[in-house]
Protein backbone atom coordinates (compact mmCIF):
# COMPACT_ATOMS: atom_id res chain seq x y z
CA UNK A 1 0.00 0.00 0.00
CA UNK A 2 1.66 3.35 -1.25
CA UNK A 3 1.74 6.27 1.07
CA UNK A 4 -0.39 8.19 -0.38
CA UNK A 5 -3.48 5.64 -0.53
CA UNK A 6 -2.75 5.17 3.57
CA UNK A 7 -2.72 8.52 3.94
CA UNK A 8 -6.00 8.76 2.36
CA UNK A 9 -7.67 6.06 4.34
CA UNK A 10 -6.44 7.50 7.76
CA UNK A 11 -7.73 10.53 6.84
CA UNK A 12 -11.27 8.98 6.30
CA UNK A 13 -10.97 6.99 9.38
CA UNK A 14 -9.84 10.38 11.67
CA UNK A 15 -13.31 11.95 10.13
CA UNK A 16 -14.94 13.92 13.49
CA UNK A 17 -18.37 12.48 13.93
CA UNK A 18 -20.63 12.75 16.76
CA UNK A 19 -18.88 10.81 20.20
CA UNK A 20 -22.83 9.85 21.42
CA UNK A 21 -22.91 6.71 19.66
CA UNK A 22 -19.80 5.69 20.99
CA UNK A 23 -20.98 6.46 24.59
CA UNK A 24 -23.86 5.08 24.62
CA UNK A 25 -21.90 1.75 23.32
CA UNK A 26 -19.98 2.43 26.24
CA UNK A 27 -22.87 2.85 28.83
CA UNK A 28 -25.04 -0.14 27.57
CA UNK A 29 -22.41 -2.49 27.51
CA UNK A 30 -20.90 -1.56 30.92
CA UNK A 31 -24.32 -1.70 32.46
CA UNK A 32 -25.15 -5.06 30.79
CA UNK A 33 -21.48 -6.31 32.29
CA UNK A 34 -22.31 -5.09 35.83
CA UNK A 35 -25.54 -7.07 35.64
CA UNK A 36 -23.62 -10.15 34.14
CA UNK A 37 -21.45 -10.65 36.65
CA UNK A 38 -23.30 -9.84 39.65
CA UNK A 39 -25.95 -12.57 38.40
CA UNK A 40 -22.65 -14.98 38.15
CA UNK A 41 -22.11 -14.46 41.63
CA UNK A 42 -25.58 -14.58 42.82
CA UNK A 43 -26.10 -17.75 41.16
CA UNK A 44 -23.19 -19.56 42.76
CA UNK A 45 -21.91 -20.15 39.72
CA UNK A 46 -18.09 -19.07 41.32
CA UNK A 47 -18.22 -21.59 42.68
CA UNK A 48 -19.38 -24.11 40.69
CA UNK A 49 -17.12 -23.20 37.72
CA UNK A 50 -13.93 -22.68 39.35
CA UNK A 51 -13.91 -24.26 42.92
CA UNK A 52 -16.32 -27.58 43.39
CA UNK A 53 -13.85 -28.94 40.46
CA UNK A 54 -11.22 -31.45 40.12
CA UNK A 55 -10.61 -31.12 36.15
CA UNK A 56 -10.47 -27.92 33.92
CA UNK A 57 -10.18 -28.30 29.92
CA UNK A 58 -7.74 -26.27 27.84
CA UNK A 59 -8.61 -24.43 25.21
CA UNK A 60 -5.36 -25.23 22.52
CA UNK A 61 -2.60 -23.02 23.09
CA UNK A 62 -3.69 -21.72 26.56
CA UNK A 63 -3.26 -24.63 28.54
CA UNK A 64 -1.20 -22.30 30.68
CA UNK A 65 -3.82 -20.93 32.17
CA UNK A 66 -4.93 -22.12 35.43
CA UNK A 67 -7.84 -21.96 38.03
CA UNK A 68 -6.37 -20.15 40.98
CA UNK A 69 -7.23 -20.42 44.68
CA UNK A 70 -10.65 -20.37 46.04
CA UNK A 71 -9.75 -16.93 47.29
CA UNK A 72 -7.59 -15.47 44.53
CA UNK A 73 -10.83 -16.68 41.93
CA UNK A 74 -13.46 -14.41 44.17
CA UNK A 75 -10.96 -11.54 44.06
CA UNK A 76 -10.42 -12.06 39.84
CA UNK A 77 -14.47 -11.52 40.22
CA UNK A 78 -14.18 -8.49 42.26
CA UNK A 79 -11.94 -7.09 39.84
CA UNK A 80 -13.30 -8.19 36.96
CA UNK A 81 -17.21 -6.34 38.70
CA UNK A 82 -15.00 -3.23 39.23
CA UNK A 83 -14.07 -2.65 35.61
CA UNK A 84 -17.27 -2.97 34.81
CA UNK A 85 -18.41 -0.36 36.94
CA UNK A 86 -15.84 1.44 35.80
CA UNK A 87 -17.04 1.14 32.05
CA UNK A 88 -19.71 2.08 32.66
CA UNK A 89 -19.35 5.30 34.87
CA UNK A 90 -16.54 5.94 32.76
CA UNK A 91 -14.33 6.47 36.06
CA UNK A 92 -10.51 5.77 35.39
CA UNK A 93 -11.88 4.35 32.04
CA UNK A 94 -8.66 3.40 30.40
CA UNK A 95 -8.12 1.10 33.51
CA UNK A 96 -11.69 -0.13 33.89
CA UNK A 97 -11.49 -1.20 30.77
CA UNK A 98 -8.22 -3.19 30.61
CA UNK A 99 -8.84 -4.84 34.15
CA UNK A 100 -12.79 -5.87 32.84
CA UNK A 101 -11.07 -7.19 29.79
CA UNK A 102 -7.89 -8.92 31.07
CA UNK A 103 -10.24 -10.27 33.97
CA UNK A 104 -13.31 -11.79 32.04
CA UNK A 105 -10.82 -13.17 29.11
CA UNK A 106 -9.02 -15.36 32.13
CA UNK A 107 -12.15 -16.22 33.69
CA UNK A 108 -13.88 -17.78 30.51
CA UNK A 109 -10.48 -19.46 29.25
CA UNK A 110 -10.19 -21.39 32.39
CA UNK A 111 -12.36 -24.05 31.06
CA UNK A 112 -13.57 -25.52 27.53
CA UNK A 113 -16.56 -26.63 29.23
CA UNK A 114 -18.05 -23.45 29.70
CA UNK A 115 -17.40 -22.02 25.96
CA UNK A 116 -19.83 -19.57 24.11
CA UNK A 117 -19.46 -17.37 21.35
CA UNK A 118 -20.90 -14.84 23.96
CA UNK A 119 -17.96 -14.61 25.95
CA UNK A 120 -15.90 -14.37 23.14
CA UNK A 121 -17.67 -11.64 21.80
CA UNK A 122 -17.74 -9.39 25.26
CA UNK A 123 -13.93 -10.41 25.35
CA UNK A 124 -13.36 -8.47 21.95
CA UNK A 125 -15.87 -5.94 22.64
CA UNK A 126 -13.82 -5.07 26.01
CA UNK A 127 -10.58 -5.30 23.99
CA UNK A 128 -11.98 -2.44 21.17
CA UNK A 129 -13.04 -0.09 24.28
CA UNK A 130 -9.43 -0.09 25.61
CA UNK A 131 -8.66 1.45 21.97
CA UNK A 132 -11.23 4.49 21.80
CA UNK A 133 -12.29 7.50 23.92
CA UNK A 134 -15.92 6.55 25.05
CA UNK A 135 -15.27 8.36 28.57
CA UNK A 136 -14.91 11.53 26.84
CA UNK A 137 -18.47 12.42 27.58
CA UNK A 138 -20.93 11.80 30.67
CA UNK A 139 -18.64 10.60 32.18
CA UNK A 140 -17.28 10.55 35.54
CA UNK A 141 -13.64 10.97 34.50
CA UNK A 142 -14.93 14.57 32.50
CA UNK A 143 -16.46 15.50 35.92
CA UNK A 144 -12.95 14.96 37.28
CA UNK A 145 -10.85 16.32 34.37
CA UNK A 146 -13.27 18.91 32.63
CA UNK A 147 -10.39 18.99 29.67
CA UNK A 148 -11.43 15.57 28.91
CA UNK A 149 -14.68 16.51 27.34
CA UNK A 150 -15.55 15.96 23.74
CA UNK A 151 -18.25 16.33 21.29
CA UNK A 152 -16.89 14.63 18.44
CA UNK A 153 -14.75 11.51 17.78
CA UNK A 154 -12.92 9.80 15.20
CA UNK A 155 -15.19 8.28 12.75
CA UNK A 156 -12.75 4.83 13.29
CA UNK A 157 -13.82 4.24 17.33
CA UNK A 158 -17.40 3.96 16.10
CA UNK A 159 -16.61 1.70 12.98
CA UNK A 160 -14.92 -1.01 14.42
CA UNK A 161 -18.00 -1.73 17.26
CA UNK A 162 -20.09 -2.07 13.83
CA UNK A 163 -17.94 -4.04 11.65
CA UNK A 164 -17.29 -6.55 14.58
CA UNK A 165 -21.00 -6.87 15.40
CA UNK A 166 -21.39 -7.50 11.34
CA UNK A 167 -18.80 -10.01 11.13
CA UNK A 168 -21.02 -12.18 14.09
CA UNK A 169 -24.04 -11.82 12.58
CA UNK A 170 -22.63 -12.25 8.89
CA UNK A 171 -20.69 -15.39 9.68
CA UNK A 172 -24.00 -16.98 11.96
CA UNK A 173 -25.93 -16.22 8.67
CA UNK A 174 -23.04 -18.06 6.28
CA UNK A 175 -22.93 -20.94 8.95
CA UNK A 176 -26.61 -21.39 8.83
CA UNK A 177 -26.54 -22.20 5.19
CA UNK A 178 -25.89 -26.09 5.04
CA UNK A 179 -28.41 -29.12 4.32
CA UNK A 180 -29.11 -29.80 8.10
CA UNK A 181 -30.48 -26.63 8.58
CA UNK A 182 -32.29 -25.29 5.89
CA UNK A 183 -33.64 -28.48 4.24
CA UNK A 184 -33.78 -30.80 7.62
CA UNK A 185 -34.98 -27.78 10.34
CA UNK A 186 -32.43 -29.56 12.04
CA UNK A 187 -32.19 -29.14 14.93
CA UNK A 188 -35.47 -26.37 14.99
CA UNK A 189 -37.09 -29.29 14.39
CA UNK A 190 -36.21 -30.71 17.60
CA UNK A 191 -35.98 -27.66 19.44
CA UNK A 192 -39.05 -26.08 18.32
CA UNK A 193 -41.82 -28.58 19.56
CA UNK A 194 -39.89 -28.77 22.60
CA UNK A 195 -41.38 -25.00 23.92
CA UNK A 196 -44.54 -25.26 22.32
CA UNK A 197 -45.58 -24.21 26.23
CA UNK A 198 -44.13 -21.07 25.69
CA UNK A 199 -46.91 -17.74 26.21
CA UNK A 200 -48.31 -16.50 22.62
CA UNK A 201 -46.21 -18.02 20.40
CA UNK A 202 -46.40 -21.63 21.75
CA UNK A 203 -49.41 -22.96 19.49
CA UNK A 204 -47.52 -21.50 17.04
CA UNK A 205 -44.69 -23.79 17.58
CA UNK A 206 -46.89 -26.90 17.33
CA UNK A 207 -47.41 -26.16 13.93
CA UNK A 208 -45.68 -28.80 11.24
CA UNK A 209 -43.52 -26.43 8.91
CA UNK A 210 -42.40 -23.84 11.96
CA UNK A 211 -39.03 -25.57 12.17
CA UNK A 212 -38.81 -25.16 8.48
CA UNK A 213 -39.77 -21.17 8.62
CA UNK A 214 -37.34 -20.60 11.60
CA UNK A 215 -34.95 -21.73 10.01
CA UNK A 216 -35.18 -19.88 6.67
CA UNK A 217 -35.83 -16.68 8.98
CA UNK A 218 -33.12 -17.27 11.01
CA UNK A 219 -30.57 -17.26 8.21
CA UNK A 220 -31.57 -14.47 6.36
CA UNK A 221 -31.99 -12.65 9.48
CA UNK A 222 -28.42 -13.36 10.65
CA UNK A 223 -27.00 -12.67 6.85
CA UNK A 224 -28.82 -9.39 6.41
CA UNK A 225 -29.49 -7.70 9.28
CA UNK A 226 -26.86 -5.41 9.68
CA UNK A 227 -27.42 -3.49 6.25
CA UNK A 228 -30.90 -3.32 7.35
CA UNK A 229 -29.57 -1.65 10.25
CA UNK A 230 -27.29 0.47 8.57
CA UNK A 231 -30.06 1.86 5.92
CA UNK A 232 -32.13 4.56 7.57
CA UNK A 233 -35.67 3.34 5.81
CA UNK A 234 -35.16 -0.11 7.86
CA UNK A 235 -33.72 0.77 10.68
CA UNK A 236 -36.81 0.86 12.94
CA UNK A 237 -38.34 -1.99 11.60
CA UNK A 238 -35.13 -4.17 11.60
CA UNK A 239 -34.49 -3.35 15.54
CA UNK A 240 -37.85 -4.26 16.45
CA UNK A 241 -37.07 -7.44 14.52
CA UNK A 242 -33.80 -7.69 16.69
CA UNK A 243 -35.91 -7.41 19.54
CA UNK A 244 -38.16 -10.08 18.63
CA UNK A 245 -35.70 -12.58 17.35
CA UNK A 246 -33.17 -12.36 20.27
CA UNK A 247 -36.27 -12.28 22.89
CA UNK A 248 -37.19 -15.62 21.22
CA UNK A 249 -33.99 -17.21 21.40
CA UNK A 250 -33.40 -16.00 25.19
CA UNK A 251 -36.40 -17.84 26.22
CA UNK A 252 -36.27 -20.88 24.39
CA UNK A 253 -32.51 -21.46 25.24
CA UNK A 254 -29.98 -20.96 28.21
CA UNK A 255 -27.47 -18.46 26.74
CA UNK A 256 -27.36 -15.79 29.38
CA UNK A 257 -27.39 -12.02 28.90
CA UNK A 258 -26.47 -12.54 25.10
CA UNK A 259 -29.68 -11.56 23.91
CA UNK A 260 -29.60 -8.62 25.89
CA UNK A 261 -25.88 -7.59 24.91
CA UNK A 262 -26.71 -7.88 20.79
CA UNK A 263 -30.31 -5.78 21.93
CA UNK A 264 -28.00 -2.82 23.40
CA UNK A 265 -24.71 -3.04 21.11
CA UNK A 266 -27.28 -2.77 17.65
CA UNK A 267 -28.26 0.76 18.95
CA UNK A 268 -24.78 1.67 17.49
CA UNK A 269 -26.30 1.61 13.99
CA UNK A 270 -28.83 4.59 14.59
CA UNK A 271 -28.35 7.74 13.85
CA UNK A 272 -26.14 10.32 15.70
CA UNK A 273 -29.12 12.07 16.24
CA UNK A 274 -30.73 9.50 18.17
CA UNK A 275 -27.65 8.98 20.09
CA UNK A 276 -27.58 13.09 20.82
CA UNK A 277 -31.22 12.93 21.83
CA UNK A 278 -30.49 10.17 24.29
CA UNK A 279 -27.65 11.34 25.75
CA UNK A 280 -29.15 15.09 26.14
CA UNK A 281 -31.83 13.36 28.22
CA UNK A 282 -29.39 11.81 30.47
CA UNK A 283 -27.31 14.94 31.07
CA UNK A 284 -30.11 17.11 32.20
CA UNK A 285 -29.36 15.78 35.86
CA UNK A 286 -25.72 15.75 35.02
CA UNK A 287 -23.57 18.31 36.90
CA UNK A 288 -21.23 18.90 34.03
CA UNK A 289 -22.20 21.01 31.04
CA UNK A 290 -20.32 20.27 27.72
CA UNK A 291 -20.04 23.68 25.42
CA UNK A 292 -18.76 23.38 21.43
CA UNK A 293 -15.75 25.90 22.25
CA UNK A 294 -14.69 23.82 25.82
CA UNK A 295 -14.79 20.67 23.66
CA UNK A 296 -11.58 18.94 22.64
CA UNK A 297 -10.93 17.92 19.26
CA UNK A 298 -10.87 14.32 18.24
CA UNK A 299 -7.25 12.71 17.45
CA UNK A 300 -6.00 11.32 14.12
CA UNK A 301 -5.91 7.46 14.41
CA UNK A 302 -2.19 6.36 15.34
CA UNK A 303 -0.37 4.16 13.25
CA UNK A 304 0.31 1.00 15.67
CA UNK A 305 -3.40 1.39 16.19
CA UNK A 306 -4.62 1.49 12.47
CA UNK A 307 -1.61 -1.59 12.38
CA UNK A 308 -3.53 -3.48 15.35
CA UNK A 309 -7.26 -3.14 13.76
CA UNK A 310 -5.78 -4.17 10.40
CA UNK A 311 -4.36 -7.90 12.46
CA UNK A 312 -7.27 -7.76 14.02
CA UNK A 313 -10.13 -8.01 11.75
CA UNK A 314 -7.90 -9.88 9.20
CA UNK A 315 -7.90 -12.13 12.25
CA UNK A 316 -11.19 -12.00 12.66
CA UNK A 317 -12.20 -12.69 8.71
CA UNK A 318 -10.00 -15.73 8.23
CA UNK A 319 -10.17 -17.40 11.22
CA UNK A 320 -13.69 -19.04 11.06
CA UNK A 321 -12.92 -20.04 7.39
CA UNK A 322 -10.27 -22.81 9.35
CA UNK A 323 -12.34 -25.58 8.90
CA UNK A 324 -12.17 -25.57 5.32
CA UNK A 325 -8.34 -27.07 5.77
CA UNK A 326 -9.37 -30.24 7.52
CA UNK A 327 -11.28 -33.21 6.09
CA UNK A 328 -14.72 -34.84 7.59
CA UNK A 329 -17.67 -33.44 8.98
CA UNK A 330 -17.14 -30.37 11.01
CA UNK A 331 -20.22 -30.94 12.82
CA UNK A 332 -18.65 -33.95 14.21
CA UNK A 333 -15.58 -33.72 14.42
CA UNK A 334 -15.58 -30.16 15.39
CA UNK A 335 -12.62 -29.36 13.88
CA UNK A 336 -12.26 -25.65 13.25
CA UNK A 337 -15.49 -24.92 15.07
CA UNK A 338 -14.97 -22.95 17.57
CA UNK A 339 -14.17 -19.17 16.81
CA UNK A 340 -16.46 -19.05 13.89
CA UNK A 341 -19.66 -17.44 15.54
CA UNK A 342 -21.61 -20.97 14.54
CA UNK A 343 -24.20 -20.46 17.20
CA UNK A 344 -26.83 -23.13 17.97
CA UNK A 345 -25.95 -25.02 14.80
CA UNK A 346 -26.38 -28.74 16.16
CA UNK A 347 -27.88 -30.83 18.70
CA UNK A 348 -25.40 -33.62 19.46
CA UNK A 349 -25.22 -35.58 22.56
CA UNK A 350 -22.63 -38.73 23.21
CA UNK A 351 -22.02 -41.31 25.91
CA UNK A 352 -18.23 -41.85 26.95
CA UNK A 353 -17.19 -44.90 29.08
CA UNK A 354 -13.83 -44.86 29.71
CA UNK A 355 -11.40 -47.35 30.56
CA UNK A 356 -7.83 -47.71 32.77
CA UNK A 357 -5.64 -50.26 31.86
CA UNK A 358 -2.48 -51.67 33.91
CA UNK A 359 0.24 -51.53 31.76
CA UNK A 360 1.88 -53.76 33.74
CA UNK A 361 -0.50 -56.45 35.22
CA UNK A 362 -3.22 -55.94 32.59
CA UNK A 363 -6.03 -55.21 34.33
CA UNK A 364 -8.25 -53.50 33.08
CA UNK A 365 -11.08 -51.19 34.71
CA UNK A 366 -14.18 -49.03 34.20
CA UNK A 367 -13.88 -45.47 35.10
CA UNK A 368 -16.91 -43.38 37.08
CA UNK A 369 -16.40 -39.89 35.51
CA UNK A 370 -19.04 -38.67 37.88
CA UNK A 371 -15.91 -38.80 40.66
CA UNK A 372 -14.21 -36.28 38.44
CA UNK A 373 -16.43 -34.27 36.13
CA UNK A 374 -19.63 -32.32 37.38
CA UNK A 375 -22.21 -33.09 35.17
CA UNK A 376 -21.82 -30.25 32.88
CA UNK A 377 -18.36 -31.39 32.12
CA UNK A 378 -19.56 -35.13 31.63
CA UNK A 379 -22.09 -33.37 28.95
CA UNK A 380 -19.83 -31.40 27.22
CA UNK A 381 -16.85 -34.36 26.92
CA UNK A 382 -18.45 -37.04 26.04
CA UNK A 383 -19.15 -35.56 22.44
CA UNK A 384 -16.05 -32.97 22.02
CA UNK A 385 -13.27 -34.85 20.43
CA UNK A 386 -10.37 -32.75 21.83
CA UNK A 387 -11.90 -32.56 25.35
CA UNK A 388 -12.19 -36.65 25.22
CA UNK A 389 -8.26 -36.80 24.73
CA UNK A 390 -7.49 -34.52 27.42
CA UNK A 391 -9.94 -36.83 30.22
CA UNK A 392 -8.31 -39.51 28.57
CA UNK A 393 -4.43 -37.82 29.89
CA UNK A 394 -5.90 -36.65 33.11
CA UNK A 395 -6.89 -40.16 33.58
CA UNK A 396 -3.36 -41.31 32.60
CA UNK A 397 -1.97 -38.52 35.31
CA UNK A 398 -4.33 -39.27 37.95
CA UNK A 399 -3.88 -43.00 37.73
CA UNK A 400 -0.22 -42.90 37.85
CA UNK A 401 -0.09 -40.48 40.83
CA UNK A 402 -2.15 -43.68 42.29
CA UNK A 403 0.70 -45.99 41.70
CA UNK A 404 -0.48 -47.63 38.49
CA UNK A 405 2.26 -48.38 36.03
CA UNK A 406 2.00 -47.41 32.84
CA UNK A 407 -1.94 -46.64 32.92
CA UNK A 408 -3.32 -47.17 29.54
CA UNK A 409 -6.88 -45.32 28.34
CA UNK A 410 -9.39 -46.48 26.08
CA UNK A 411 -13.07 -44.97 25.23
CA UNK A 412 -15.86 -46.38 24.13
CA UNK A 413 -17.58 -43.11 22.94
CA UNK A 414 -21.29 -42.63 21.32
CA UNK A 415 -22.59 -39.55 20.20
CA UNK A 416 -25.60 -38.89 17.94
CA UNK A 417 -25.66 -35.91 16.04
CA UNK A 418 -29.04 -33.55 15.73
CA UNK A 419 -30.84 -36.94 16.75
CA UNK A 420 -29.29 -39.38 14.59
CA UNK A 421 -28.48 -42.50 15.02
CA UNK A 422 -25.37 -42.71 17.32
CA UNK A 423 -22.28 -43.44 16.33
CA UNK A 424 -18.68 -44.38 17.54
CA UNK A 425 -16.60 -41.34 17.49
CA UNK A 426 -13.16 -42.97 17.97
CA UNK A 427 -11.44 -46.38 18.00
CA UNK A 428 -12.55 -48.13 21.70
CA UNK A 429 -9.52 -49.79 21.56
CA UNK A 430 -7.49 -47.01 20.76
CA UNK A 431 -4.85 -46.36 23.23
CA UNK A 432 -5.62 -42.13 23.91
CA UNK A 433 -2.82 -41.60 25.77
CA UNK A 434 -0.31 -42.34 22.69
CA UNK A 435 -2.29 -39.44 20.95
CA UNK A 436 -1.47 -35.63 21.00
CA UNK A 437 -3.18 -32.60 20.43
CA UNK A 438 -2.52 -30.24 17.62
CA UNK A 439 -3.92 -28.10 14.84
CA UNK A 440 -2.75 -31.13 12.32
CA UNK A 441 -6.54 -33.23 11.48
CA UNK A 442 -7.24 -35.66 14.49
CA UNK A 443 -6.79 -38.71 11.99
CA UNK A 444 -7.89 -41.15 15.16
CA UNK A 445 -11.84 -39.74 15.25
CA UNK A 446 -13.24 -42.05 12.88
CA UNK A 447 -15.42 -40.62 10.04
CA UNK A 448 -19.21 -40.08 9.78
CA UNK A 449 -20.72 -42.42 8.71
CA UNK A 450 -24.05 -40.94 6.40
CA UNK A 451 -24.92 -44.59 5.66
CA UNK A 452 -26.13 -45.02 8.59
CA UNK A 453 -28.65 -41.80 8.32
CA UNK A 454 -29.89 -43.35 4.98
CA UNK A 455 -30.79 -46.44 6.97
CA UNK A 456 -32.85 -44.78 9.02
Amino acid sequence: MTNERLHTITDWLSKPVSIAPLVTFRLVFGAVMVFSTLRFWYLGWIEEHFIDTQVTFKYFGFEWIQLLLPEAMYLLHALMLLGAIGVWLGLFYRLSAGVFFLTFTYAWLIDLTYYLNHYYFVSIAAFLLILVPAHRRFSVDCWRKPELRQLQTARWTILIFKWQIGIVYIYAGLAKINYDWLIAALPLKIWVPANDNLPLVGPLFRWEYTPWIFSWIGMLYDATIVFWLSWRPTRVLAYLSVIIFHGLTGMMFQIGVFPIVMIGATWIFFSEKFHERLLRFLEQGWPVKISVQKAASPRRIASWTFYLLVAHFALQLLFPWRYLLYPGNMFWTEEGYRFGWRVMLMEKAGTATFYVRDGAGGREGIVFNEDFLSDHQEKQMAMQPDMILQYAHFLEAHYKENGMRDPRVRAEVYVTLNARPSQLLVDPNLDLTTVEDSWAPKKWILPYDKSVDDEQ
